[in-house]
């Protein structure tokens, strides 16, 4: 395990939390919508919504977002209780940030957690060492246009060639970068739930994001990671509830990883709540945020009326017939998963 940092660090680090704490307060008192529920991320002591916005949709990743479109949705998420927002410079090669970054400098910052990333800067592209670390966190507080994340993410570990690396080299810059302050709490992000364990169990992380293990179609979360996480304190991100698209009606699209009997199973489930009047994606949104032991789970929107949707999602009842006969649909693929970078892969 990475060891703590020293005594006169971690005292630099508690006077700097201590110094903007009554800051990070009023991220949990702005709200007056009772829709929202908040929960506390592990031992960060941060209280974050059940929901939290992705923003991947910035970075013009599902298509160009027209002038004001993002902007409405980061103020439409706020006003609705969502206290966390997700980025990344992989996302639409840095313009994800620089989108975000202009918004929240309109007197927006202090109302949300800040999340961020760093050690992936394209499909192929991964480079963890600490110098591309510590230069891609200066670069990405210049897009944010802010003086620290509140969460550093070292995005989808699971795409290098040598992993001793990343517990050893990535974690200790982790560690440094929080020392100075530019992050209140480090992280790792990866779809092998593997490799999530072994990093919490290493690198004293105090967050993983982990995506499509929590889900309609896919609970693993719940035994393969959830478990290690609570002993350590870790808190869990759960990120793509509705496995990157495939439980929508749109369904999968062709890149999409998934085995075919996988989509199709998807599409079925899909088909069958478009009978009974109701979405899919409301209804694994419903399922993903009442489960209490996972403290928020990201969506992604391109519309403020899509961050509206999904959060009125949460006050409307689950259907728990529609819900077992979607299961029942499921069950032949449940937890069924794929491959992911270069980490053994786990069926």
């Amino acid at each position: 395990m990475y060891p703590s940092p020293p005594p006169t660090i971690a005292i630099q680090l508690k006077a700097f939390q201590a110094k903007l704490s009554l800051r990070f307060d009023l991220r949990c008192r702005a709200y007056n919508d009772p829709i929202m529920k908040y929960r506390n991320l592990g031992r960060t002591g941060l209280n974050v919504s059940t929901l939290g916005l992705g923003g991947v949709a910035f970075g013009d990743m599902y298509g160009a977002m027209g002038p004001g479109v993002a902007d409405a949705c980061v103020r439409k998420a706020i006003d609705l209780g969502i206290n966390l927002i997700d980025t990344s410079p992989f996302y639409g090669q840095t313009r994800s940030e620089s989108v975000l970054g202009d918004i929240l400098a309109d007197g927006l910052r202090d109302k949300i957690y800040l999340c961020s990333k760093a050690g992936r800067n394209t499909a192929t592209d991964f480079d963890f060492t600490p110098a591309a670390m510590e230069q891609s966190v200066d670069a990405s507080l210049n897009r944010l246009r802010t003086d620290h994340l509140d969460v550093l993410i070292a995005h989808d570990i699971e795409f290098v060639t040598e992993f001793e690396p990343i517990f050893t080299e990535t974690a200790a810059v982790l560690h440094k970068l929080k020392a100075a302050g530019k992050c209140r709490f480090i992280g790792m992000s990866g779809h092998p739930l593997g490799i999530l364990r072994t990093a919490i169990e290493r690198c004293n992380l105090d967050v993983v994001i982990s995506y499509t293990h929590y889900t309609l179609q896919n609970q693993r979360l719940l035994t393969e990671l959830l478990p290690t996480a609570e002993q350590h304190g870790v808190g869990v991100i759960n990120a793509s509830p509705l496995t990157m698209g495939l439980l929508s009606e749109a369904g999968a699209q062709d890149w999409h990883p998934a085995p075919a009997i996988v989509k199709m199973a998807g599409k079925r489930a899909a088909e069958l709540c478009k009978s009974r009047g109701v979405s899919i994606a409301t209804l694994g949104m419903q399922f993903c945020t009442r489960e209490e032991r996972i403290a928020t789970t990201l969506t992604g929107a391109s519309q403020a009326s899509e961050v509206e949707a999904n959060v009125k999602a949460l006050e409307t009842p689950l259907d728990e017939g529609l819900l077992r006969e979607v299961q029942a649909i499921l069950a032949p693929v449940m937890n069924v998963t794929w491959a992911s970078g270069n980490w053994p892969f786990q069926a």
